[in-house]
């Protein structure tokens, strides 16, 4: 009889002789190698914290019991208005707000934020869709630079820099392009130059006024500016204006969106964490270009649902009812500014003082600018004196030979902080022969 089989779909040539003798199973397993988690790209071109070694030594100093005075992050150490409190309070006792909410945010908040626009900044605003609120400026900067940015697409942002710009942009696969933001007039010819020298041109311009960390500040006509090079380069602009609140001596900082032209080629972001001492509680806002706000949606979409109703809630009463607060609260860091600058006069700093924002952009006097680097003499202040401070080259290289001093301690504390500094300072720097 003949064998057809190796004419079937099947090649029973190839099935394993169950009646071989069975492989010896090895006694033991083998070394196995170390699990590695391998990290996507985005995350390997993030560099190390640059404030690490501060933070490692502040947290063992307070575990030591050491009495720091903390002029490092801008946290706001003061209280909400007692009004959204209560509020905050009212409303998370009602059952119905514990639910999923809109990631856009509730109709009443956006348009008491359209509200407040009109009425400061005449500004008139679409809540549906110019306004979607955020889990704080940070993160929805975060995530239009998602909707925004990808690989090969360039932005332009200040330097020195707050990180966010600079690694928004990188965590979106994008690249940077960073331009001194000390003279306006200079950065805007920098702007143009860059885009009429680059190629592909620069998608995306990031402005941030008054400005983090170096307090640097603009008058309306830049933002007219800005628009017009936006329109003939084609970028989109992106305002981060989280110090619209905090001003002093008179100076009103300008909206962006209040420039004619602003909606048609960008956004602008705000928040509720500074002038209204609400941080913690994470409420910020996008406005502008329809387009660029529905981009923003479609990723929030995908990655939260909201912020806490009640939070909401609670920060319609503070838009609606402590606008006075808010105004006091600004001649509180007043008050911490004019003491922390007066005192680093008098131990012979060079330090101009700011018009707006919740920082000190202080210079490093010599002889210990050039005999030390700017995270050495901040380790210097913390390890001798007691008195934290962020290094400027934490903000990038722009911000070498700063230190950024925030306002949050109360002005006894900020008196404190002065003489700590002295008293460290009371002996010059060896010099390098």
């Amino acid at each position: 009889m003949t064998d057809n089989r190796e004419n079937e779909p099947h090649d029973f040539r190839d099935t394993p002789n169950i009646d071989a003798p069975a492989i010896d199973m090895p006694i033991t397993d083998p070394v196995p190698e170390p699990f590695a988690v391998k990290f996507a790209s985005r995350v390997e071109r993030l560099p190390p914290y640059m404030f690490g070694r501060i933070n490692n030594l502040l947290y063992q100093k307070r575990r030591a019991g050491d009495d720091v005075i903390d002029m490092g992050m801008g946290n706001p150490s003061d209280p909400p208005d007692q009004v959204v409190i209560d509020k905050l309070t009212s409303a998370a006792l009602d059952p119905t707000n514990h639910g999923y909410s809109k990631s856009n945010g509730i109709a009443n908040l956006r348009r008491e934020v359209a509200s407040k626009y009109n009425r400061k900044y005449g500004v008139r605003l679409d809540p549906e869709h110019e306004i979607i609120s955020c889990l704080g400026s940070k993160e929805g900067f975060s995530h239009m630079c998602l909707a925004l940015m990808g690989p090969g697409d360039t932005a332009m942002i200040p330097s020195p820099f707050f990180p966010v710009h600079m690694y928004g942009v990188i965590l979106a696969a994008g690249n940077v392009v960073s331009l001194d933001v000390a003279d306006p007039d200079l950065f805007l010819r920098n702007v143009a130059y860059t885009c009429e020298h680059m190629a592909p041109r620069p998608k995306v311009l990031i402005v941030n006024y008054p400005h983090n960390p170096s307090s640097a500040v603009i008058e309306p006509d830049f933002f007219v500016e800005v628009v017009r090079l936006a329109k003939r380069y084609g970028f989109m602009v992106i305002h981060d204006f989280a110090y619209a609140d905090v001003a002093y001596d008179g100076y009103m900082p300008p909206s962006f969106l209040s420039a004619d032209g602003a909606k048609d080629v960008g956004v602008e972001f705000t928040t509720m964490s500074k002038g209204y001492n609400m941080a913690g509680w994470r409420v910020g806002f996008c406005a502008g270009n329809a387009e660029m706000i529905r981009g923003l949606g479609t990723i929030k979409g995908y990655y939260d649902y909201g912020m806490f109703q009640a939070i909401q809630i609670a920060a319609i009463v503070a838009l609606r009812e402590t606008e006075a607060s808010v105004e006091k609260q600004s001649v509180i860091y007043q008050g911490r500014r004019d003491v922390l600058v007066s005192g680093l006069r008098r131990l012979g700093w060079n330090v101009t003082p700011p018009k707006a924002g919740m920082f000190v952009w202080a210079e490093i006097p010599e002889p210990w600018k050039s005999a030390m680097s700017t995270m050495d003499f901040a380790m210097k202040l913390l390890e001798e004196g007691n008195v934290a401070v962020s290094p400027g080259s934490g903000f990038g290289t722009g911000g070498e030979g700063f230190l950024r001093m925030s306002l949050v301690e109360n002005e006894q504390r900020l008196r404190q902080a002065v003489r700590h500094i002295g008293k460290c300072l009371a002996q010059a720097p060896a010099v390098a022969k």
